[in-house]
């Protein structure tokens, strides 16, 4: 069995289409939206309009990069969610019109699997089972991987994300939007121990990034009124303390769950997996303590199609197909 499919991804502002056969990325296209950027956040109604205008020269660019004729296909892929509800409906009605047209199967995917699944586009994979500490902009979740389509969230943000963390500290330091990749760049240059922020002092697994959040805004508050100049001044030290702590705090539940689980095989996802200061200090970790590690491409780290279209692959194997009445959903459930 050796699945032709198409796969669309529109869960936020990215209209991102691929191809696979046979689990093998033919085609990966992506229109990044640039218009939120004056507003300093995603406007979704904006995202939705965009997606209408995108999708079919993206849907036409992957289909003619693949060299896979719409003729060919055996299934058509969608992310229902979670993101962004009018963004969600533009890729899913094209999917089913596409689903109809061509009389061929409808697959659904979770968007949260999809990062996690990412992995096995290319070698090296890891191995079952793992632990995969997903992190993006809405997303926390430490997610014990048993099988492609065998997972659970063992732990997992009570409040705000770590990409949600990174934005909002970004713009209290004055960045543009979005922040989280210009925290990164200055904290290249910076010394994460220059200022202090507590650690959330919960137990368990789960993650909390609220308190954080308070704590350098009143830090960021007191240094503008002593000094209006002093954030620019500390930009490179402020960006690294910020940056040290919401990775210290990744990496130990992560370690947490290692041990409570008895894995040594460790990977990492989601957009903020691009974090140059997460993937070193986590790859700096995997050889400390022995343990295999993984990280995606960058380009299968922030939103993309080709992580639909692998978790799509399996579930064609599984025989998972979606019916022509799935809605998608703003808070889709994790369910692999």
């Amino acid at each position: 069995m050796s699945p032709k499919i198409i796969a669309i991804e529109s869960s936020c502002d990215d209209t991102a289409v691929a191809v696979i056969n046979n689990g093998k990325i033919l085609a990966n296209v992506v229109s990044s939206q640039t218009i939120h950027k004056q507003y300093g956040g995603i406007v979704p109604e904006l995202a939705s309009r965009d997606h209408i205008q995108n999708i079919l020269p993206v849907v036409e660019e992957a289909v003619e990069r693949s060299g896979i004729a719409l003729s060919e296909l055996d299934a058509v892929a969608f992310t229902r969610g979670p993101g962004l509800i009018g963004s969600l409906l533009v890729g899913a009605a094209f999917a089913k019109s596409l689903s109809l047209a061509l009389n061929i199967p409808l697959i659904e995917v979770n968007h949260m699997v999809a990062h996690v699944l990412a992995h096995f586009i290319d070698d090296p994979k890891p191995e079952f089972p793992f632990i995969c500490l997903t992190v993006s902009g809405g997303h926390t979740q430490l997610i014990l991987v048993r099988d492609h389509l065998d997972m659970e969230i063992v732990g997992q943000t009570r409040d705000d994300a770590a990409g949600e963390a990174f934005d909002k500290s970004a713009k209290l330091l004055g960045l543009e939007y979005p922040g989280g990749p210009l925290i990164d760049k200055y904290a290249a240059q910076g010394d994460p121990y220059s200022f202090e922020f507590p650690e959330p002092d919960i137990g368990g697994l789960d993650f909390s990034f609220s308190g954080l959040k308070t704590s350098i805004l009143r830090t960021v508050q007191k240094m503008k009124k002593e000094d209006p100049d002093s954030i620019d001044n500390n930009l490179e030290d402020l960006s690294a303390s910020i940056q040290h702590v919401i990775v210290t705090i990744l990496l130990k539940k992560m370690t947490t769950a290692g041990k409570k689980f008895d894995v040594d095989q460790f990977a990492i996802a989601g957009g903020v997996s691009a974090n140059s200061g997460l993937r070193s200090r986590f790859e700096a970790l995997g050889k400390e303590r022995g343990w295999k590690t993984f990280i995606p491409k960058f380009e299968y780290c922030t939103d993309n199609a080709a992580m639909i279209a692998i978790t799509a692959h399996y579930k064609y194997k599984a025989s998972q197909f979606a019916s022509l009445d799935t809605k998608p959903s703003a808070r889709l459930k994790f369910e692999a």
